[in-house]
């Protein structure tokens, strides 16, 4: 009876418990929501700039801009809804787990309730009375007594255990079925996106077509790549000023520790600038397309200076880390698009421009060789951009990549 009375509390408590968890998952549902609609309202936003811009005789490299924003924006967004709906999906076998549990244990106590109420109705109260008549001692009649007493207490509670626990069975099913109507509209709304993010990627294509027939594009498109190279110049920069402060507080604790606060990066460093010549290539069957330095316009006979190395190759390519690393930053900048910057440690950095999508997030580690984006197109071809830096010196990629 004391085994029966511990398994129901402990019942109520997992459903009490249960209940809290779920609390918790609203205030987050809550909080990604509010971030979902600020990606909607942005979108939304560049899709009246885009309206406004090809409202003009002739489409520009700022309409590109907007496609290229809108389209990683809705590609974030279907990122989330996927992330969404796998924890949706998770959370919906747990619920239908914990039904089965609750189901299964009350279907439990209620047999075990009416085999009680069955023998009440068999034997009645003389079965009580015969045993307190046949105590042999006024102690053992006190304690049969005391026992009925208890043993009749414990069976009222039982059945209002049933009832409670029913009914934590009845809103666990509602509960259920709200998370699969959830689902439903999680599903409408990822495939109704996908759609959208097809169309607009068809669009930004013919939009890129058609800017390409225009020479004009080309040379404002020397200036764009020019104020874009001086952006990442700052971007690093505040990167390297970032990583000594958080190495001169480091370096600050360990001499409040008392000790020599020997960095595990060090291993890292020396491992990245150890391997200059031998680091794989970002992207697989790639060919060079343009090399580090200064650079002639084929056709407008421009001189530029890149600061990296383009590689051609398909749209959707695989991007890989050429070596062990941390994302430090994920921008977006005109003529570069979005850009990816891996921290090496001991001032080296890679850049990777020009992609379609990003696939990793500030401040993940990332293993060598690991896939952390997908190639793009811009106004030059399909391609990838890359960049390797020391500090705020830019290096020629080639002298670190391997030789094909």
């Amino acid at each position: 009876m004391r085994r029966y009375a511990t398994y129901c509390t402990i019942l109520f408590l997992l459903f009490a418990g249960a209940a809290v968890r779920t609390g918790q998952t609203q205030d987050e549902i809550k909080k990604k929501e509010a971030e979902l609609a600020k990606i909607r309202n942005e979108i939304e936003d560049y899709e009246k700039k885009i309206q406004e811009s090809e409202s003009k005789e002739r489409k520009s490299l700022e309409t590109l801009d907007y496609y290229e924003k809108q389209t990683g924006l809705l590609r974030r967004l279907i990122s989330q809804l996927k992330t969404e709906e796998k924890a949706l999906q998770t959370d919906i076998e747990k619920t239908r787990s914990s039904i089965r549990d609750l189901g299964d244990k009350l279907k439990a106590l209620v047999n075990h309730y009416a085999h009680y109420v069955s023998s009440v109705y068999k034997y009645g109260r003389m079965f009580d009375l015969e045993l307190l008549l046949s105590a042999r001692s006024i102690n053992q009649l006190y304690v049969r007594a005391e026992y009925l007493k208890r043993f009749s207490a414990q069976r009222q509670r039982d059945l209002k255990k049933i009832r409670t626990n029913r009914s934590l069975l009845l809103k666990e099913n509602s509960t259920l079925q709200k998370k699969l109507q959830d689902e439903r509209k999680l599903l409408e709304e990822k495939t109704r996106e996908e759609g959208r993010l097809a169309k607009k990627t068809e669009y930004r294509k013919r939009t890129l077509v058609e800017i390409r027939r225009d020479k004009n594009a080309y040379r404002k498109e020397v200036d764009r790549r020019r104020d874009a190279a001086k952006d990442l110049e700052n971007i690093v920069a505040d990167l390297i000023e970032k990583e000594r402060i958080r190495r001169e507080r480091e370096a600050e604790l360990a001499r409040m520790r008392g000790g020599a606060g020997a960095s595990e990066e060090i291993p890292l460093d020396a491992r990245f600038e150890s391997r200059r010549g031998k680091l794989q290539w970002p992207v697989r069957n790639g060919r060079l397309a343009s090399r580090f330095g200064k650079q002639v316009h084929p056709e407008l006979k421009t001189v530029t200076q890149n600061t990296g190395i383009d590689i051609r190759v398909p749209e959707g390519s695989d991007v890989v880390a050429v070596s062990d690393g941390d994302v430090s930053r994920i921008w977006w900048l005109p003529s570069f698009g979005t850009l990816v910057i891996l921290n090496h440690n001991n001032g080296y950095r890679t850049v990777y421009a020009q992609l379609s999508e990003v696939l990793v997030a500030e401040g993940q580690r990332v293993s060598e060789g690991q896939v952390i984006a997908k190639s793009g197109e811009s106004l030059s071809g399909p391609s990838l951009h890359f960049e390797v830096w020391k500090e705020r010196e830019k290096q020629d990629p080639e002298d670190w990549l391997s030789q094909k």
